[in-house]
């Protein structure tokens, strides 16, 4: 990932296998599926429904999955139900004490949990918490999710019941994951911007981020859980209680997560990732054509854009990037006195696909502008006659708090300005990008969330930027 993109904020894994075998090594391998959401830290925390009520065992760590875990951490995690999570930190430190799962012991006993999204009352939350006597061991809006299920628990006779509770208190983007000694539940925010799906693999029931992480472990995909909806999935099956669900014409899903977030395998409340990306980049060809000699992505949410506006205005696909996949986000950077780039380090450009050629490179979006301005000069030291930019989103404005890392509006480069200042700015001979029109054909009629291009938010955003609120 680039250092000018955006960022996700976390995957959610939880697994229960009702005939008793262990989990560990499924939610591994589910977490290498959703490494691309968080690449922070990772975790996972497991139980024996059959075992002493309340022994939860866990393993957490700061790094990628297979830094992390090894063969002697996953044999120590004994249990068959469990959630495990990857993080990209939009508010809390990068710090192992912020890593997920938590595990929250309590009066009626256990519970692990894993968070996806941000919460936007967390500061009004967390201060009437601790009023209350709680103590925060971690500066992540998750610690305030588990504080809150817990004490709903003890006046409900669920836990299905106090995560509805606590509901009814947070507001903001969430997708939660929890076991408890003897059920896995799973939750989506009633506007539905987060994702979460149910899959099945013989006797064994799944929760999780992106379908694509049950075609990795061999499950089937048996359908998304509803914005809104509680699912909880005991050895009777999956109940489900939708008194939280709000009408569908008032849900509002990040657009995000099919631009770029998600992989190109994985669907959201039937629509295919690919496909929409595929129709971002037809719709730039229909919108904003150019005539030129190949059509490129910049890897590897662009791709499948690029290949849309290949197909759309029959301009030859090519590859004009080679990404070195072995550089994480955290990789020490070159300092100002170097002469090595970033983006150099993660990208080189093949000079014989591009040299004498007009190319129309297509990105999925530009944030600070510094990165699709060090592309372009490196397409044009290649030797490319003419660089032409589309982007297959519509100009980021405004802030997001609903979980991706979007910058203050001040450091967003189309914030007041028009796309003829920021063509000019990134160097680029032409500049279009997707309109926010397109939106909603892109994702087949689906109730989106368009508050970073828009300044329209489907809430009432804080008056402050809350993300970084509670970093030491």
């Amino acid at each position: 990932m680039m250092d000018d993109y955006l960022s996700e904020e976390c995957g959610v894994f939880g697994i229960y296998d009702l005939s008793g075998k262990d989990v560990a090594y499924s939610i591994y391998y589910g977490l290498f599926a959703l490494q691309h959401r968080g690449q922070e830290s990772c975790g996972i925390a497991v139980s024996d429904t059959m075992g002493k009520k309340g022994d939860i065992s866990s393993f957490k760590g700061m790094g990628l999955v297979n830094e992390v875990f090894d063969e002697e951490a996953l044999d120590s995690l004994k249990g068959d139900i469990g959630v495990g999570h990857c993080r990209y930190s939009t508010a809390g430190e990068s710090t192992r004490e912020n890593a997920q799962p938590l595990v929250l012991n309590y009066i009626k006993g256990t519970l692990a949990l894993a968070h996806n999204g941000n919460l936007i009352n967390t500061p009004f939350l967390r201060n009437k918490l601790a009023e209350t006597g709680a103590i925060f061991q971690t500066t992540i809006d998750t610690e305030v999710i588990a504080y809150l299920v817990a004490r709903e628990r003890v006046n409900t006779s669920s836990v299905e019941e106090a995560v509805a509770g606590a509901m009814r208190k947070i507001r903001g983007a969430y997708s939660i994951v929890i076991s408890s000694p003897r059920k896995l539940i799973g939750a989506r925010d009633p506007h539905g911007f987060k994702p979460l799906c149910i899959g099945r693999r013989d006797d064994a029931y799944i929760l999780t981020s992106e379908s694509c992480a049950l075609d990795t472990i061999g499950a089937e995909f048996i359908r998304d859980v509803r914005p809104g909806e509680i699912v909880a999935i005991t050895p009777e099956g999956i109940r489900s209680d939708t008194s939280m669900c709000i009408p569908e014409e008032e849900t509002s899903r990040c657009v995000f997560e099919y631009i770029y977030f998600a992989r190109a395998d994985s669907a959201f409340d039937g629509v295919g990732v690919l496909d929409t990306r595929l129709r971002a980049g037809r719709f730039l060809y229909e919108d904003s054509p150019v005539d030129a000699d190949l059509v490129v992505g910049v890897p590897e949410s662009g791709n499948a854009a690029a290949l849309g506006y290949s197909m759309a205005s029959g301009i030859r696909y090519g590859t004009a990037f080679v990404k070195n996949t072995y550089v994480g986000r955290t990789f020490i950077k070159p300092g100002q006195g170097s002469r090595e780039s970033s983006v150099r380090v993660k990208l080189n450009v093949l000079k014989k696909s591009v040299e004498g050629k007009r190319i129309i490179m297509i990105d999925d979006s530009i944030v600070r502008g510094t990165t699709s301005d060090q592309i372009v000069s490196m397409l044009r030291a290649a030797g490319a006659k003419e660089v032409h930019m589309r982007v297959a989103s519509p100009p980021f404005r405004h802030p997001c708090y609903f979980g991706i890392d979007v910058p203050v509006e001040e450091q967003l480069i189309a914030h007041g300005r028009e796309t003829e200042e920021i063509r000019k700015m990134i160097g680029a001979d032409s500049l279009a990008y997707l309109s926010v029109e397109r939106l909603p054909e892109m994702v087949r009629g689906l109730k989106i969330c368009t508050g970073c291009f828009t300044g329209r938010y489907p809430m009432e955003p804080p008056t402050e930027d809350i993300r970084g609120e509670y970093e030491k």
